[in-house]
């Protein structure tokens, strides 16, 4: 084994043990303000979790804190995220963050990054990515 695995490389387990869906994209306002977040809805047949169904709601800073983590702590080459879309946070932009389509595409994007890093059997025992998919509160340390 190498040091430094990649996701794409085919070593999975059997994923029908874990079926992610990131769904509903939320947006929210505090003071001046503004986020998305995505529902994340797991079922699974795995022993390490506390329910076979599982949701809850995450950020796109939590798949990112999550991404980094994992490749960290376990040496593998997770696949990208989508881009921060640095361009649609300038004010008086004629497409933003919270356009639907673009929401769309993020959803999406998300959704095959959690299920691509979450077949990988190194994953499926970690405590961090277990916390991301069923811990209401969601703590980065």
């Amino acid at each position: 084994m190498s040091f430094s695995q990649n996701l794409s490389s085919g070593q999975t387990t059997n994923s029908s043990q874990v079926l992610i869906e990131v769904l509903e994209p939320q947006n929210h306002t505090i003071g001046n303000k503004k986020y998305t977040d995505y529902l994340v809805r797991t079922k699974t047949t795995l022993p390490i979790f506390k329910s076979k169904e599982l949701s809850v709601r995450r950020r796109f800073s939590d798949f990112e804190y999550l991404k980094t983590k994992v490749e960290e702590k376990l040496k593998i080459k997770a696949p990208s995220l989508p881009d921060k879309a640095w361009k649609r946070q300038i004010p008086f932009m004629k497409e933003t963050l919270f356009d639907d389509t673009f929401l769309e595409e993020r959803r999406r994007a998300l959704e095959q990054f959690i299920n691509s890093i979450s077949d990988h059997p190194l994953v499926q025992s970690d405590k961090l990515w277990v916390s991301f998919l069923q811990d209401d509160e969601f703590i980065k340390n």
